[in-house]
């Protein structure tokens, strides 16, 4: 006599995709990478879903390719699949994602005997996978392993169940039936504000610059709004960073530490982090709303630009280092937009010098990092090997211009004008050579982070003689 757990090996066991062999959505993440393509999609989507999601998922799935290799696959769940293929257990893939998709994905794993998925007519998920498989399997018994709501009538026809990283409903329904539990990695309050890029708000303090150097930093009314700015760019920065890593899965799967993001790696689903995005963007807007309008206007155009960035700019050569530049100076002038402050000449050419030298560290290390054959370029960027020379002389040049315009500030009669002791302000031009230089030297020996902007905030030899240079403002720049 055969016992139940030997009956059950014998059952095929017939396996989800979307959300429990892998910790992402490919109808979600497909359509991101058609916008990426070209943003006149997005007047195609709503037209192909009126038809039926089926088509529209058959459409996306034409017009976009998906690598199979850099998936965040459930590695548990998946060693349980190759245990049980290994044993001779018929394993079959079906799923409301398109055919196309499942196929590569079946064809990468390598132990699927079948593949059931959405065509251009059927979309294969809830009610509509359960009569399909019942169909397909008639009187004989089958298993099913899946994660959501959509899953529990499947749940429910199947004699065996397992239940993979489940959502509310699916673990709910786990807990009636104490079917088998595979569950996601935990995540927490950690992991949320590395989704927000939390660290990277601290890039927003430029907001306080022009509040500094007009010694109105005491002058509370003048302060709150100062803050008010802050935490409107700060809420706008996180939700365009979420939709920036949305458009960038495939490319940060490719990256050794991007891949780790909370979306490359399934952490959090785009549905999710959609939801997050939005309601950043309404915080924003309500306490833009607070401001003068000109405050408002320069959000608008920080959003624009980034998204810009986020979608074209950014693979452009040149071009992507002159923007990120200019979106450092944008938030200067937010600040100075938000306070009414009259914004600075010499602080605007400044800024433009000193950051256009921090973007171009970016890239250097970038190309420093990454092993190219000969004419070919970075992924999702416009640079090539032999760049690197040319990048880093441009990097160098940039920051001897921000020194200069900044000496030629120092003589200004604007300074005479703002400080009793303009002499004591002259040091800040060695400070700047010396935070700039020496990024440029640590990225020349290899030693440099990424992102040279998070690296002078974290540094403390930075941190050093930029409070050295702010007690200079501070003692050596009173008012008259």
């Amino acid at each position: 006599m055969v016992d139940a757990q030997s009956e059950n090996k014998a059952i095929d066991l017939v396996v989800d995709l979307d959300g429990t062999l892998i910790a992402t959505d490919l109808l979600w993440e497909s359509t991101f990478q058609l916008l990426k393509q070209n943003m006149l999609y997005l007047f195609l989507l709503p037209i192909w879903a009126l038809t039926g999601k089926g088509y529209l998922k058959h459409q996306i799935s034409l017009r976009v390719a998906i690598d199979p290799t850099v998936l965040p696959y459930r590695g548990d769940f998946i060693a349980y699949l190759r245990e049980e293929h290994g044993k001779g257990r018929r394993l079959v893939l079906a799923t409301g994602a398109a055919r196309r998709f499942a196929e590569s994905i079946a064809a990468h794993l390598g132990f699927f005997d079948a593949v059931y998925a959405t065509d251009g007519t059927r979309n294969l998920t809830s009610a509509h996978k359960t009569k399909f498989l019942l169909e397909t399997f008639g009187n004989v018994k089958f298993a099913y392993a899946g994660n959501s709501k959509a899953d529990v009538p499947v749940f429910n026809a199947a004699s065996e169940a397992v239940v993979v990283a489940p959502d509310r409903a699916a673990a709910k329904w786990q807990r009636a039936h104490s079917a088998r539990l595979f569950e996601a990695p935990k995540t927490n309050w950690k992991t949320f504000f590395k989704m927000l890029r939390a660290h990277q708000w601290m890039k927003n303090t430029l907001i306080f610059v022009p509040v500094i150097l007009d010694h109105e930093i005491m002058n509370w009314s003048i302060l709150r709004d100062a803050v008010v700015a802050f935490l409107a760019f700060s809420a706008a920065a996180s939700a365009i960073y979420i939709v920036n890593d949305l458009f960038d899965l495939p490319l940060d799967r490719q990256h050794a530490r991007k891949r780790n993001r909370a979306f490359a790696s399934g952490a959090f689903s785009i549905a999710f982090g959609l939801k997050v995005s939005v309601g950043l963007l309404i915080l924003a807007g309500l306490l833009a709303a607070q401001l003068h309008w000109i405050f408002a206007a320069v959000l608008g155009a920080y959003l624009i630009t980034t998204t810009a960035y986020s979608l074209s700019l950014k693979r452009m050569l040149l071009i992507d280092v002159l923007t990120l530049a200019g979106l450092y100076t944008l938030r200067i002038l937010a600040g100075a937009a938000a306070t009414q402050i009259e914004g600075s000449f010499w602080l605007l050419a400044f800024s433009s010098f000193f950051f256009l030298s921090l973007a171009l560290v970016k890239r250097y290390v970038e190309l420093q990092n990454t092993a190219l054959v000969e004419k070919s370029r970075i992924a999702g960027r416009g640079y090539r090997q032999a760049d690197r020379e040319v990048v880093a002389q441009c990097g160098v040049a940039s920051a001897f211009a921000a020194a200069t315009v900044l000496a030629l500030y120092v003589n200004s009669d604007a300074v005479v004008s703002l400080y009793s002791y303009p002499w004591m302000i002259w040091p800040l031009c060695p400070i700047v050579l010396y935070l700039n230089i020496r990024i440029w030297i640590l990225a020349h020996r290899n030693e440099m982070h990424d992102d040279p902007v998070v690296f002078i905030i974290s540094d403390w030899r930075s941190q050093m003689v930029i409070a050295i240079g702010a007690a200079l403002l501070l003692y050596g720049g009173m008012r008259s």
